[in-house]
């Protein structure tokens, strides 16, 4: 017996089985400090492009909102929230949002309803299935300036084919990017088939994973195909349908590259989207301050616009 024990009047066995638990305790933690490093060597490249490509960006966004800067671009002096209330009172924030929420009114369901129904029709198929699944998948593989490019040859007023195709069928020619009557549905267009790659793939996958006894056994009760696309598909499908839609609602508030390749904001602002406004405000006329305070309002947008998501529509939504 130690005399640490005779002091504290411990016998010798509990002594030693303190010991060993300590060393196990300190021998856990060593351990547990040890993985947490690995875990953070391995994240250090990960966290180090965040920092770099999202988060500085995000900060420099922040400080640019609060100042004003000069033709050159270069910050001049400190105006506070002045940048915030300009937008607001000139209707700058307000038009940009009422085009931006129309933009994604026409892509969005029409999106994912065309999706849908392709991918409805195409999943039971025993012939050809590989084919349709290539083909309607091939707009994904488009970089936005190519897909903006070719959907520019079509809407050319005069030597466009969809002009020709409505000559062929008797009808007037449309003025698809020079009226702002056009404008906005013309992009509108464009986006639609772009995204239909994306939309497709993944409402085929998810229909891909709904169990086949569940369509035997509602055939065996006489359902018909209608009833199982109505009660079977569609509830078991909403996971990935909920997904499909936050996804394709932050791209709709982020689209860019076809509306400045295509119409560039115009014709009479008709296709001047959020994203675009902003382009202009920082990169056109170089007012860096108004720019970075509407990229502020824009993300505040899409975080409340996503956060209601999750909050209303993810209730509708079916978890196996």
């Amino acid at each position: 017996m130690s005399e640490l024990d005779n002091r504290w009047s411990l016998p010798a066995g509990t002594s030693r089985t303190s010991a060993g638990r300590r060393l196990r305790t300190v021998s856990l933690k060593r351990l547990k400090v040890r993985e947490n490093m690995l875990a953070y060597a391995f994240l250090a490249p990960s966290l180090l492009l965040f920092g770099v490509f999202m988060f500085y960006p995000l900060l420099r966004s922040v400080y640019l909102s609060l100042y004003s800067t000069d033709p050159a671009g270069r910050v001049a002096s400190f105006v506070g929230l002045q940048n915030f209330t300009a937008l607001f009172s000139s209707g700058l924030f307000l038009d940009g949002i009422r085009v931006t929420a129309l933009f994604a009114l026409l892509t969005v369901p029409a999106g994912m309803l065309l999706a849908l129904v392709l991918a409805a029709l195409t999943h039971n198929l025993l012939r050809g299935k590989r084919l349709f699944q290539f083909a309607f998948s091939l707009p994904m593989v488009l970089s936005v300036g190519s897909a903006a490019v070719i959907w520019k040859f079509l809407f050319h007023p005069s030597l466009g084919m969809l002009n020709y195709g409505l000559e062929m069928a008797g009808l007037a020619p449309v003025p698809w990017l020079t009226s702002p009557k056009w404008a906005l549905f013309s992009i509108s267009l464009m986006t639609v088939w772009m995204n239909l790659g994306f939309n497709y793939i993944v409402i085929s996958s998810g229909m891909q994973g709904i169990p086949d006894d569940m369509y035997e056994s509602a055939k065996i009760d006489g359902a018909g195909p209608v009833a199982m696309f109505r009660q079977i598909t569609i509830p078991l499908l909403s996971p990935t349908l909920f997904f499909v839609m936050v996804v394709s609602i932050i791209g709709a508030f982020q689209s860019f590259g076809q509306i400045n390749i295509l119409t560039q904001g115009g014709p009479m602002d008709s296709t001047n989207v959020f994203v675009y406004s902003i382009y202009r405000e920082a990169f056109v006329n170089f007012r860096f301050g108004t720019g970075s305070a509407q990229a502020l309002l824009l993300f505040v947008v899409i975080m409340l616009l996503t956060l209601v998501q999750f909050k209303w529509v993810e209730k509708k939504v079916h978890y196996q």
